[in-house]
């Protein structure tokens, strides 16, 4: 099912897959101006058409990298997050307001590019689902989690192919080192390495993040919440009909094992 408009088909040429959060936020930032009158007065001001062709830009240096011919979609986070129902404390700390003139950058955006907006999901869901929905797209994000999409994804300085495989070990290795900034925490005292060190020798499997979290005292649920914080929605994490995030939930044999595809540790 064509969940993304009759636009979009497999037959498409490739696109550019745009994490534009980002990019609006730091042009719309960069154009901001302060302007100090004294006596606990500050005005921050903003100049629309500097901030817009800032963003503009940066789109085109981005195609011209790929070639001018590979059309450029750009994905935005709804302001409801789904993950906050699940976890309140989901980037509670992020308090700052966007930057001036980012909506109004965004609306623009609207009437020249084709821009996604998917209710109650981050962008990178979106960027998941559609790149698992159409294969053959490249994800242009600087954020980690993208790792776990299968395809390909150039980071801002290099492309890189990832293989299902290596997504859902990748995944696995978030719930344990977890992200501060995203307001989930993981294992006390597992990072990345240590993480990737651990299933190197214990194997990616469900069986090995549920260790880690209760020999330091934690839960299986414990293990499953930060499992659905870390998860990047795919189309097999989303019901099309509903519209709603199929919350992520493995069997107790789960493995994504290197070489040998995802698979119950069973097999």
């Amino acid at each position: 099912m064509d969940i993304l408009g009759p636009t979009y088909t497999k037959t498409t040429m490739s696109k550019l897959l745009i994490d534009a959060d980002f990019i609006v936020y730091k042009c719309c930032a960069a154009c901001e101006t302060e302007i100090d009158y004294g006596e606990d007065v500050i005005f921050v001001t903003s100049n629309f058409s500097d901030a817009y062709k800032a963003v503009t830009n940066e789109i085109s240096n981005l195609q011209s990298i790929f070639g001018d011919f590979v059309k450029p979609t750009l994905f935005f986070s709804d302001t409801k997050n789904f993950r906050k129902k699940i976890s309140p404390e989901y980037k509670g700390h992020r308090n700052r307001k966007k930057p001036c003139g980012y909506r109004r950058v965004i609306r623009n955006l609207e009437l020249q590019y084709d821009v996604i907006i998917m209710p109650w999901l981050e962008a990178d869901d979106a960027m998941g689902i559609y790149a698992t929905q159409f294969p053959g797209n490249i994800i242009v994000s600087p954020d980690k989690d993208m790792r776990q999409i299968p395809g390909k994804l150039y980071n801002l300085e290099d492309t890189t192919t990832i293989t299902p495989e290596e997504g859902a070990q990748w995944h696995l290795i978030q719930t344990l080192a977890g992200d501060q900034t995203d307001g989930y925490s993981g294992v006390p005292g597992i990072g990345v390495k240590r993480a990737e060190t651990l299933f190197n020798k214990e194997g990616y499997s469900w069986a090995t993040v549920v260790k880690a979290f209760t020999d330091k005292g934690l839960t299986e649920e414990d293990a499953l919440l930060n499992a659905r914080l870390a998860r990047i929605l795919t189309i097999d994490d989303y019901d099309t009909k509903s519209k709603d995030p199929i919350l992520w939930t493995p069997e107790e044999s789960y493995a994504a094992n290197s070489g040998t595809g995802l698979q119950d540790a069973s097999d």
